[in-house]
């Protein structure tokens, strides 16, 4: 197979686009049909080119390879939300968020609370599945726009997930770029903080804007979670549980075993009448509501393996398209020419965040979004004498935090699927992802905050 030239990458690489675009956007479809439509082509488009099946094959395993962990852990996300509510968690933080959260500053609140939770547990995965549904559920059952609390939900999350030493997305961005951990998170303030600070101004101006909150659903709710779980202080030690895993540094695959034992462990003690077999339902395919009000019965109906299986096939498919472009060296044809002529600092870091939009657009994934451009820009980078620190920096503003805004990206599709609001419904709302890459280009451009390297002695 011949290696492929800047034009063909270019033109391969918008057809792509316009394909999962219109697919996802303009017919409505699910992202697993164009996305497999993309590869298929983009096979065909290799046998073309005379590219053996090995190669292909080869393509495809090494892009799933990546996220076979990840892939694992969403699996047991899927039982931590089922038996979560079945032993009365998720439902408990429902009531005591009612009894406690200010109405009058709820989205506000809801952004705070998200993002403390997600900086404590470094996984904004964890923080929308548990927390997330539950301050969703109460949104809703104030009368708020699902797509605002959803943005205000996220917005937190994807805070605390970038600004976490626990965090893989941000772990990975400082060993892509070769800087030191905690160095490299005290450096993406400077855009982070900002980006933090607009986003909870409008929160402010919005959630207030919102019209007042239904008491009367919100007291009917209380009543009928009280009613149909056992609501105590009991509820809180999972939660506590998973902030001294996180505080003890125990990796997210343990974590989430432990919290799924010690919560069904709890469910025995709540109910003594319920049986393993009912058990290895909830976890297959995840908790049911059987309440008499249907609102209830679809925020609590939530959770299980099975219904994880959408977001897993998604990955999957779209993994094995980003190690196909790596493999037929498609995404390294498009950049590598651009990385030559970047001569400033202001056009190094604007055409690596879009590099990193346009990785999470083509392929969908999170981790590819820092690596690929982390790969492709890392010279240009020395070339200019910028520390790795701006680097990494920049893959995080223009990578992880932009995932979750595309439609067929994994963790937007997560999201999505996990909270029950679409993608295009949460996007205008999600203003920290938003903002992020905004700032990052306005620090290239007037050069604050960007890291130099040292001169040496």
């Amino acid at each position: 197979m011949k290696k492929i030239n800047f034009g063909e990458a270019v033109i391969i690489l918008v057809l792509m686009l316009a394909i999962l675009g219109t697919g996802v956007i303009g017919f409505g479809l699910s992202p697993q049909v164009p996305v497999l439509f993309v590869v298929a082509l983009l096979i065909a488009w290799a046998k073309i080119k005379k590219a053996t099946w090995e190669k292909v094959h080869d393509g495809i395993t090494e892009g799933i390879t990546t996220a076979i962990i990840p892939i694992f852990i969403f699996l047991l996300i899927g039982t931590l939300i089922a038996v979560w509510i079945k032993a009365g968690i998720i439902p408990a933080l429902m009531v005591f968020g009612f009894n406690s959260l200010s109405v009058k500053f709820f989205v506000p609140s809801a952004f705070i609370v998200c993002s403390v939770v997600g900086l404590s547990i470094g996984s904004g995965f964890t923080t929308i599945s548990t927390v997330g549904i539950a301050i969703l559920g109460m949104g809703m059952t104030m009368g708020l726009d699902p797509a605002l609390v959803a943005g205000a939900i996220l917005s937190g999350a994807i805070f605390g997930d970038k600004m976490s030493p626990l965090s893989d997305s941000t772990n990975l961005a400082s060993a892509v770029a070769g800087s030191e951990l905690f160095a490299h998170i005290k450096n993406m303030m400077w855009t982070t903080i900002p980006a933090f600070l607009i986003s909870l101004i409008g929160f402010l101006a919005l959630g207030h804007a919102s019209k007042a909150p239904d008491m009367t659903r919100v007291n009917e709710t209380i009543n009928i979670l009280e009613q149909h779980f056992t609501i105590n202080w009991w509820a809180s030690l999972p939660i506590i549980l998973m902030f001294i895993c996180a505080w003890c540094k125990i990796p997210a695959i343990p974590t989430l075993f432990i919290n799924i034992f010690v919560s069904t462990v709890m469910i025995f003690i709540n109910d003594p009448n319920f049986t393993i077999k009912q058990l290895a339902s909830l976890v297959e395919t995840g908790f049911v509501a059987q309440t008499k009000n249907a609102d209830v019965n679809a925020l609590l109906t939530r959770g299980g393996i099975s219904n994880m299986m959408g977001t897993v096939s998604l990955i999957i498919m779209t993994l094995a398209l980003g190690g196909l472009l790596m493999k037929f060296g498609i995404v390294a044809a498009a950049m590598d020419p651009l990385a030559k002529k970047l001569n400033t600092p202001g056009k190094l870091v604007t055409i690596t965040i879009c590099s990193g939009i346009a990785i999470n657009l083509f392929v969908g994934e999170q981790y590819l979004s820092v690596i690929l451009p982390g790969r492709a820009f890392k010279g240009a980078f020395e070339r200019l004498k910028l520390d790795p620190l701006s680097l990494s920096r920049v893959l995080e503003d223009g990578g992880s935090v932009i995932n979750y805004l595309i439609p067929w990206g994994v963790a937007g599709s997560f999201a999505a699927s996990t909270l029950g609001v679409s993608v295009l419904a949460f996007l205008p709302f999600t203003f920290f992802s938003l903002l992020c890459p905004v700032f990052s280009i306005l620090s290239g451009i007037t050069g604050i905050g960007l890291k130099w390297q040292k001169k040496s002695a």
